[in-house]
C-alpha cells in the first residue's frame, strides 16, 4: 500500500469538522479557503468525475465503459496532482499526470474516430440519452480546464495536466458521436440562423 493509499484508508470518519471555517487542507498540509483557485480547479475535476459515473449509469456502449472507468481513476490522480502544488513538499507520494496519459487519450480518440463519418459541419449536442450525457461531460470538462487555466495564471500547474484535460474533452466529444452511432441515433447539424 502506498503512503497516499494508507493516508486515504486511514480516513475513518466522513466528517472531521476541520472545514467548518470555510478552509480545507491541500495534500501538503497547507490550509486554503474552499473557494481558492486551486480548490475550484480540483473541485471542477471532481464534478467531471461524478458526471462520468452518471454517464456509465446511462447504458453506454460496452467498449466505452472500461475506458471511462480508467479515465475516472486518472481524474483522481489529476485531482491529487492539483491538490499537491508542484513547488510544495509533501510527505506523501502523489501521482502526477504524465505525457503517457495524454498519448493514451489520443489513442482512444483515433480508435473511436475510425468508426465515425468525418465531420463536415458542426453538430448540436444531443442524440441518445447516453450520448447527451457524454456531451454534458465534455462541457463540464471544458469548464474544469478553464478553472485550471485560471489557476495557472497565479500558481504553478503542470502543462501536461492541462493537455490531459484538453484532450479529454476532445475524447468525450468523440465518445458522444460514437455512442450515437452505436445507438443508431442521427446527429443533428447546426443550422445558422443568419
Amino acid at each position: 500500500m502506498t503512503p497516499l493509499e494508507r493516508a486515504l484508508f486511514e480516513m475513518v470518519k466522513i466528517y472531521t469538522k476541520t472545514g467548518d471555517d470555510g478552509a480545507t487542507c491541500l495534500v501538503t498540509g497547507r490550509r486554503v479557503a474552499k473557494d481558492s483557485l486551486r480548490v475550484e480547479a480540483y473541485g471542477g475535476v471532481d464534478e467531471l468525475n461524478s458526471l462520468l459515473g452518471l454517464v456509465i449509469a446511462h447504458g453506454i456502449s460496452a467498449d466505452l465503459k472500461p475506458v471511462i472507468t480508467k479515465i475516472q481513476s486518472a481524474l483522481f490522480d489529476l485531482g491529487a496532482d492539483l491538490a499537491c502544488p508542484p513547488n510544495e513538499e509533501s510527505k506523501l507520494v502523489v501521482p502526477r499526470i504524465e505525457a503517457a496519459h495524454v498519448v493514451e487519450l489520443e489513442g482512444y480518440i483515433d480508435r473511436f474516430e475510425t468508426h465515425l463519418e468525418p465531420l463536415r459541419q458542426f453538430i448540436l449536442p444531443g442524440g441518445s440519452i447516453a450520448a447527451s450525457y457524454f456531451h454534458l461531460a465534455r462541457s463540464v470538462c471544458r469548464r474544469a480546464e478553464r478553472r485550471v487555466v485560471t489557476l495557472r495564471h497565479s500558481e504553478p500547474v503542470s502543462e501536461t495536466l492541462m493537455q490531459y484535460l484538453n484532450r479529454l474533452s476532445d475524447l468525450l466529444f468523440v465518445m458522444a458521436r460514437y455512442q450515437n452511432a452505436v445507438d443508431k441515433t442521427p446527429e443533428v447539424t447546426w443550422t445558422p440562423s443568419i
